[in-house]
Formats: structure tokens, sequence, C-alpha cells
């Protein structure tokens, strides 16, 4: 905008607006190649210095039909020179490699975006299994996008015809094709692809030449050729940052880094045993390769055989550490409760995904907050932790250990479907800030009454000395059934089971003594509205409270962690508040838990579509909080979702009374 003191000159008035962030989403086929080439697109984005998070898409099915709607893979970046909290409420690029990737995802893409298309793929066949009766190429559908389309699939087979591949090997170029595209729309080297794909196909050489030229030529297709001024290249400014050492990590990643740091800060050796489940193995993949710090890894045959191995780790002294999704975390629900009456530090991975039962097994969801607090038999209490963020994964991993070693109790962690496989920066901690908390071992010193070791006496935490078995003199006695207070010894009588149900209790809700109070993220105490969020859903709530309060509303962001115990301030507050309210990717499992805790008038925003929530939706709701009316910097459709994915609770914000 021109000003009294400065007239724009002809070149500052036709030049392109510097663009904050962009939303680029690759969606194709599952063997398409999307994830990986996303990851790679995202590789040169951080190397670009760009902020930025991911969003993998994946389809349920392990290999559907070619072609069809329900095989779809997708992913999406947000990148930016600004803080990017979320993967971006609607892609501002859509690479379609084929009808069904476009029927999936065009109704994402907002209004005026831009979609390049695979039109070689884009026939009558591919039509119809994507549902189509006409090419939307061609029918003027689409009108409401930019389109632009040209046919990858041949400039691909053209590139890559030197190297003498077969038709539908050459064909698994074109992914690469169009990542080159990519990277020259958005001003990114190819040398770090480049050096990527000579080394992941070293053993054969002729395939990572293949894959270079395709890269290649998709750039130099960017370069050369007249595509009109929807593709044109785009530089993005790199985003300002505290000095350090950055690398992108997954949530996964960020995981088993936190649970060796963990143990290393604990001077223990870890065991971590797992059976494979989505969204929760890459934990073991990622540890897998981390041996020389003291990490045994146990693929199990079942569920059950994964956590009681990891027990047994426990029982014999190591960091024990298991991990799934709902389904699996189900079936070692008995062993949690052996864990508990045990009092043996164990952590505990809950990689949620949708459920019931098989559910969702690709899509995203916060559906275990009960299972994670009360899903187990008897009264068998432990701490609860949720992560916010792939990079929060690193230190919540550690808060865990911390707990479980000097509480001597399993502690459960939730992360999400989103959390393990989204990808964003993170700064790489210098490790000497981290407090050690080393683990000491019950000896000769160990507590005992008339000459007999008392394995669970109890220190001021109620935590009971951890034995090592064979330590000379420390013969005592462990297990499942109840026992008496002090020795171990079975014991079924009344007294002894109400005082060692009180005292596992106790120490537990003790851990809210030794965890930070709970902090407001954005905003203050007192305010008229705080929107109070765990787990995956800080990003969108966090930017949506940011841009109300830009529009001069009395909100606040209130994050928690410590989902049990809670944190000891949080119930004084909550009461501050004028009104709360609680999204969540569930049915309204955390509000409950306010409500139940400290009688607040909590309130529900809902979504159960396997989807992260939108920006937009979060900003909605607060503006009916808050006075009953949309806010008028949001467009009229801000918050409508495609057909099919209804966004809160089925078509609905479950409001409960918002407006008082």
């Amino acid at each position: 905008m021109a000003t009294a003191t400065h007239l724009l000159t002809p070149e500052e008035a036709h030049a392109d607006v510097p663009l904050e962030a962009v939303v680029v989403r690759f969606a194709g086929d599952s063997g398409d190649g999307m994830q990986l080439t996303g990851g790679q697109f995202t590789l040169s984005t951080a190397l670009a210095g760009n902020d930025l998070a991911t969003f993998p898409d994946f389809p349920a099915e392990i290999r559907a039909p070619q072609g069809t709607t329900f095989g779809v893979s997708a992913f999406q970046i947000n990148f930016g020179s600004a803080a990017i909290e979320t993967a971006g409420d609607q892609p501002d690029v859509l690479v379609a490699m084929n009808p069904a990737a476009l029927q999936v995802n065009v109704a994402h893409l907002r209004e005026g975006g831009l979609i390049i298309a695979d039109e070689g793929e884009f026939n009558a066949r591919n039509l119809a299994k994507a549902g189509y009766q006409t090419n939307p190429l061609e029918d003027d559908s689409l009108a409401k996008w930019q389109l632009v389309k040209f046919n990858i699939s041949q400039l691909t087979l053209d590139a890559v015809k030197p190297f003498g591949l077969g038709n539908k090997e050459a064909l698994r170029c074109k992914n690469m094709w169009t990542l080159g595209l990519a990277l020259w729309m958005f001003d990114r080297s190819r040398e770090p692809i480049v050096d990527w794909l000579k080394t992941k196909f070293a053993k054969a050489p002729q395939l990572a030449e293949a894959n270079i030229a395709a890269l290649n030529a998709g750039h130099a297709y960017g370069e050369t050729v007249e595509m009109g001024a929807a593709v044109k290249p785009r530089h993005i400014a790199p985003a300002s940052a505290e000095p350090g050492l950055y690398r992108t990590v997954t949530g996964a990643e960020a995981l088993g880094l936190g649970l060796v740091a963990g143990a290393q800060l604990a001077g223990l050796s870890m065991f971590f045993g797992s059976y494979p489940i989505t969204p929760a193995s890459p934990i073991l993949h990622h540890l897998s390769r981390l041996k020389e710090y003291g990490i045994t890894t146990f693929q199990a045959e079942d569920e059950i055989a994964a956590i009681c191995a990891a027990l047994g780790a426990s029982y014999a002294g190591q960091l024990g550490v298991t991990s799934s999704s709902g389904p699996g975390i189900a079936l070692k629900t008995e062993a949690i409760g052996l864990a508990v009456i045990t009092e043996l530090p164990l952590v505990i991975v809950n990689s949620q995904r949708g459920g019931p039962s098989t559910g969702l097994p690709t899509k995203t969801e916060q559906s275990d907050l009960y299972q994670a607090v009360y899903g187990r038999n008897g009264d068998a209490p432990l701490p609860v932790i949720a992560a916010r963020s792939p990079a929060d994964a690193f230190d919540c991993a550690i808060e865990a250990c911390r707990i479980a070693t000097r509480y001597m109790t399993p502690v459960m962690l939730l992360t999400d479907g989103y959390i393990a496989n989204a990808a964003e920066p993170w700064r790489v901690p210098d490790m000497s800030g981290y407090e050690p908390f080393p683990v000491q071992f019950a000896d000769g010193d160990a507590p005992r009454a008339n000459g007999k070791v008392l394995p669970f006496a109890r220190d001021e935490r109620l935590a009971r000395p951890w034995i090592k078995p064979g330590t000379p003199g420390l013969t005592h006695r462990i297990g499942g059934i109840e026992k008496n207070p002090g020795t171990g010894d079975i014991d079924y009588s009344p007294a002894a089971h109400s005082e060692m149900t009180r005292q596992r209790h106790q120490k537990v809700l003790g851990v809210a003594a030794d965890i930070p109070e709970q902090d407001v993220c954005l905003g203050a105490a007192g305010a008229a509205l705080a929107v109070v969020g765990w787990g995956s859903t800080f990003g969108p709530i966090h930017q949506a409270v940011r841009r109300m309060q830009g529009r001069g509303h009395d909100v606040a962001h209130v994050h928690v962690r410590h989902i049990w115990p809670l944190p000891e301030n949080l119930g004084e507050l909550l009461r501050s508040f004028g009104r709360v309210i609680v999204p969540e990717m569930n049915a309204g499992q955390l509000k409950t838990l306010l409500r139940d805790q400290y009688l607040v008038d909590a309130r529900s925003l809902t979504k159960v579509s396997g989807q992260p929530f939108r920006i937009a939706e979060i900003e909605e709701a607060i503006a009916e909080a808050l006075d009953g009316t949309p806010p008028g910097n949001l467009r009229p459709d801000a918050t409508q979702l495609p057909e099919g994915d209804s966004g809160h609770d089925d078509g609905r914000i479950l409001r409960e009374g918002l407006a008082r």
C-alpha cells in the first residue's frame, strides 16, 4: 500500500507480493510414490530454511486396486517464511496424478487454487474407476480453480527412454518428474535429491540415473515451457529461527530419540518390545538403528508378548518400553495392570488412530484418552502424558521416562497418527540443559524389618525400591496377586487390599507435585474465552486463537500435556475464564475429565472424521462461543467441508449451550 511518504514505483506496483506460506498437496495412486515425493520435497524445503509442517495421508488398504478412490495416497506440506503450526487448512496447489486423486482431493483445494494434472492418466478406464461420467479436465467442472494439464506419464517415458527400462519401470519415475517441476516452481535445489537418489540406488546405478533424468526433465519443463501465469517460479524467503543445528523430524523419530535420551538420563539400558501396528511401527524401525546406545529392540509375535517382555526387562533392571495403537493397547491391558500392581517402571506409547477395533487404521484420532486414564480392570491408576507436535514428542518421551523411574510406575504417552507421521523442523537440543535423573537400585541398605527385605516399603514419593533379581540378600516376592504392604507377601485380607489400593492411587496423584503448573500458551488468565486442547490439536488451536486475538477478541489458548494427574493449578486457572471450549478429535473425552475434576462448564468441539482440525473450524467455534456471530474476516465458505467430511460431530458442533 502506498503512503504519503512512499509512492510505489512501476516495478513495485507490478511485483508479486512475497508469499508468507504455501500449501502443496501431492496426490496419486498408492504406487505413485507420493509419500516419497513429499518427503523429498520436505527435505529440500527444510534446506531452503523455510518453516514447515507436513501431513501424510495414507489409504487403509495395503494395496487397493490401482486407480480407485480408496487407493489414493496424499502428502500435504505447508511451508513459508513465517511460523508454521499446521499442515494447512486448504491446499494452494494440488498435484493430481490420476482421476481418483483429483476426485478425492479437489474439494479441499482453495477456490482459485492451482491444479496440476497428469492428463495421460485421464483415460476412459481410469475416469470410470474414479466415478467420473465425463473428463473433468475438459468439461469445465473445475472452472473455479486454475487448471494446468500435461502428459506427465509420456514426458517421463521420453525422459528415461535412453536407459532401456520397461514401460512399467519407467513410469515409476514419474514421481521424480513431478518433484522436479515442483522444485522449479518453488526455487528449490535439485542437488540434495540427486545425492539421495545416488545413495538409494547405489546398487542399481541405471535406476538412479533414470530417476535423476526424470527429475531434471521435470525441472527443465518448467524452465522452458510456457504454462501460463498460474505456473511460475515463486521464491519464499527463509523463516527466522534461533541459531542452532536443525533437522526435520517426524513424531516417531523424535519419540524414539527422546526414549533413548530418557534412558541415558536415567543411566539405564533400554528394552523396546513391540508388535507391528499402524501408526506405531516406525518407532520400532527407528530404535532398531540405535543399538549403540544400549537399546535392545524386540519384534514380538503379538501385543501381549511385546509388553510382557518389556515388563520383564524392567524387572531385570532395564527401562522397559512398549508401543502400539488403540487396538494393541486393549490387548496389553492385563499386562499394564501387572505393571501397576508390581510397581515396575514401564513406558507405554499409544499412537492413537481412529477406532473402535480396526476402525480407521491410517487416519488420526484422539479417542483413547478414556482408555489411557481409566481403561483397566480394578483400580489401576497410571500417569498419562500427551505430546502436542512431532518435535514435542522428544521432551514428552524424556518426561515419561523420568516419571516412570522416579515413581516406579507404568506411564502412558499419547501421540496419534498425525504426530507420528507428520514432520516439522526441530532444533536439536543441547542435552547439557537436561537434568539427569539417575536410577538407584536397592542394595545392602534396602529397607528391612526383622531382617527381612521390604520390597514394598516406600520413600517420600511413595515409590518402592527397585530391586534387581539376583542381588545378594535381597530375595523377595513379586507378582500379580495382591500383597501385604511392605513385605510383598501374598495377602488377600480386606485391610491389605484397601491399603495397597490407596497407596498406588496416592502415589500417582503425587506426581502432580512434580510437574510444572499449567501455563497459558497464548493470551492470559481471566480472558472471556479459553480454548483448551491436548495433543495434536495444538497447531490449529494456536493459529486460530492468534488470528482471533488479532481481530480484537479476548481469547486464550491453554494446552494440557499432563493428562493424569492434571496440573495442580489447572482447576483455578480454568475457573478464571468466562467460558471454556475444548476441541478434540473424539466425542468429548478431555471435556468430560475437566468437568469431572473441576466442575467447570467446559464445552465440546469435536471432530471424528480421521482428519485434523482446520484452523477455520476453530475460528468459527471461537466466534460463536463469544458472541454467536461469525468473525467478519472469515470467508463465508471457510468451514465448508467436502461431502462425506462433516467436520464437527458429523456436521454439528456439539455446543452444549455455548452461548449462555
